[in-house]
């Protein structure tokens, strides 16, 4: 599975951008991802940006008070643009992006690039920055691109909606309140293959209604059959019985909040794990980056000794040290 983050993808496209001709007017981004990549390409290089029907009708996104190297006054006159898109698969987009501007008859010369590109794919554009094999997943768009959320695991509590309070975690009435009225955290707009959650069997009424209220699409919701929250506990690592369904359901990724619990699952069913919370792909056997950081550091030396010596415990605890 190749991942790319926000953060990879502005670093990419900085150094993309300075290799691009240096005579471009105006950049266009192709919705709704395209928009991102072409954002940070006007951004870094200072140039006025649209999205295609805004070339196709001639206007062009206000730049605020930046000062730009050079103000268009209108697109009417012949310019020199450069169509963005965030990746190339098979072209699709991009052809048919294309076939609207050429039917368009704009005087304009056009030029076509992406950040991420398909190896065979390359005749598709003018320019690219990274030939990029699939399986593949952009931060960007996690829960909203089909041939991914299609063939996932994904968590329930912490990912779809929030994680239960521990006043409300009674295996009780406060837990079936909770369930019925938690708010939605990231909802995928593609049918997500399996659900997979450690919440009871005696649940699943709740939870099933919990999803077609909030329009969530999915193929299988698997849960705990176990008799209440005592034989949970008993029962051991929720990361252990998420790696065995993740094994036995073959699929091609697994989506968990908690980044402890996505370091266990990858290491245990050997595939990677994308974490919701810190937005990684955890491989088996990786060391993820940790994001944790003190704001402002003690002044004090005896004070700063012990929040460092707090810090290693937790990265201890989540199998980062």
């Amino acid at each position: 599975m190749h991942y790319r983050s926000v953060a990879q993808l502005s670093d990419q496209v900085w150094s993309w951008s300075q290799k691009l001709p240096k005579d471009i007017d105006l950049v266009v981004g192709i919705p709704r991802s395209g928009l991102l990549a072409a954002n940070l390409v006007a951004l870094y290089r200072n140039l006025p940006l649209t999205d295609v029907d805004g070339l196709l009708e001639g206007r062009v996104i206000a730049n605020g008070s930046r000062r730009l190297h050079a103000p268009l006054a209108d697109l009417a006159r012949p310019l020199n643009v450069l169509v963005v898109d965030d990746s190339v698969c098979k072209g699709r987009a991009m052809q048919e992006v294309k076939e609207r501007i050429a039917a368009a008859g704009l005087p304009h010369r056009m030029l076509y690039g992406a950040v991420y590109v398909r190896p065979g794919q390359e005749q598709q554009v003018d320019f690219y920055a990274e030939l990029l094999e699939i399986p593949r997943l952009f931060e960007w768009n996690f829960m909203h691109h089909k041939n991914r959320t299609g063939r996932v695991c994904m968590d329930i509590d912490g990912v779809l909606c929030g994680d239960p309070p521990r006043e409300a975690n009674d295996d009780g009435p406060r837990y079936s309140d909770f369930l019925a009225c938690a708010e939605p955290l990231h909802v995928p707009t593609e049918k997500v293959a399996w659900l997979v959650t450690c919440r009871l069997e005696k649940y699943r009424q709740a939870t099933e209604e919990w999803l077609a209220r909030h329009g969530i699409q999915y193929g299988e919701l698997i849960m705990m059959d176990l008799p209440d929250q005592d034989a949970r506990r008993a029962a051991g690592s929720h990361s252990a019985y998420k790696a065995d369904v993740y094994r036995r359901t073959n699929a091609d990724l697994f989506y968990e909040s908690s980044l402890s619990q996505a370091i266990q699952i990858a290491n245990l069913a050997l595939k990677p794990v994308f974490c919701v919370d810190t937005r990684q792909m955890i491989y088996p056997g990786s060391v993820p980056q940790t994001r944790l950081t003190i704001a402002q550091p003690p002044t004090n030396g005896r004070l700063a000794k012990a929040a460092r010596r707090r810090v290693r415990r937790v990265l201890s605890r989540l199998g980062i040290l």
